[in-house]
């Protein structure tokens, strides 16, 4: 009988003890909590820059672009040379002025650049037409330049004829000039006053960049009071919008 409830005691405890394994073996079977997705970064946009040596050059001269990028697979240099290396150089020799673009392509999407150069005509020779006089020869290579409506910033158009004109002015250096502001009939007198005198200062400060000695060039403003067309239509207008030349005495 001794043997038969100790027997009996064994057992239970080992039922026990089999029903605690199991129940310690289901929690630690439990799989841990999922984690959310890494999400993927973006592609990196493209970036690029141009430069050119010189942005004046004489027709037939040479100048050297030079570029360089970043997260960029692709690069076309336009107009012209077509695909290019991230990174590099290039000489170029120009008959006439030109705007250069590079354009960068990768998986972050496009960038671009942009160098534009100036050809000068060759300098005026004193003995090219020696039946010329010194007004005719002004009136034919002096340009004035024109602006944009309420603007005094050099379009790409003014600062070509800027160039021309700076190198007649170069040939000739006893030539002293008169830079007139002019501007359209539209705003009040003062505010034409001061534009006047903006667009006349912006056209002496680009040609002393190009070598024009400052002492010979003066500034004054007519603002809308002498205009060179009286129409009242936007041709008209923009004809008026200028900084004129005239020779001084």
């Amino acid at each position: 009988m001794y043997n038969r409830s100790y027997g009996k005691a064994i057992l239970f405890c080992g039922l026990a003890l089999a029903v605690l394994v199991a129940g310690c073996a289901k929690k630690a079977a439990a799989p841990p909590p999922a984690l959310p997705p890494t999400p993927t970064p973006a592609p990196a946009r493209p970036t690029v820059t141009l430069q050119a040596s010189s942005t004046f050059i004489q027709k037939g001269e040479s100048v050297t672009l030079s570029w360089s990028s970043t997260n960029a697979t692709e690069l076309t240099l336009d107009p012209g040379i077509g695909r290019v290396a991230p990174e590099g150089s290039t000489s170029v020799a120009l008959a006439e002025s030109t705007t250069y673009t590079i354009t960068a392509t990768g998986p972050g999407g496009k960038a671009d650049a942009s160098a534009r150069i100036t050809v000068s005509a060759p300098a005026v020779s004193p003995q090219t037409r020696p039946s010329e006089t010194m007004e005719e020869m002004f009136l034919k290579n002096v340009h004035d330049a024109f602006f944009d409506l309420d603007k005094s910033d050099l379009r790409a158009d003014a600062r070509d004829a800027l160039a021309k004109t700076a190198e007649f002015l170069r040939s000739y250096p006893q030539i002293k000039v008169t830079i007139e502001g002019h501007c359209d009939e539209r705003g009040s007198t003062e505010y034409n006053l001061g534009l006047g005198e903006r667009r006349a200062q912006a056209t002496r400060q680009f040609l002393i960049s190009l070598g024009v000695a400052a002492e010979r060039m003066e500034t004054v403003s007519y603002g809308k009071e002498k205009p060179f067309c009286i129409t009242h239509d936007e041709d008209c207008w923009q004809k008026n919008r200028r900084a004129h030349f005239v020779m001084a005495k």
